[in-house]
């Protein structure tokens, strides 16, 4: 069970329950409303989770989008 706002959330009746919205893994939640043409999904633990990676939390926290855009190549010598 997560928390929303302050108060118990019975939105994730799946067992096992998906990760909270504190957890790193908060994306692994299942989706309960996906929007493509909007560009958005709300996810089991109240996450809004945006095409662009960008993330709004339950408590009206905002993640950055954070793509993995940043290649660093090694080369061998």
């Amino acid at each position: 069970m997560t928390q929303i706002t302050g108060k118990p959330c019975h939105m994730c009746s799946h067992q096992p329950h998906c990760p909270p919205a504190e957890a790193p893994d908060r994306e692994a939640a299942h989706t309960i409303a996906f929007h493509p043409e909007q560009g958005w999904s709300l996810l089991c633990n109240g996450v809004l989770l945006f095409d662009d990676t960008g993330e709004i939390l339950p408590d009206g926290r905002v993640i950055n989008p954070h793509r993995p855009t940043d290649h660093h190549e090694t080369s061998a010598a």
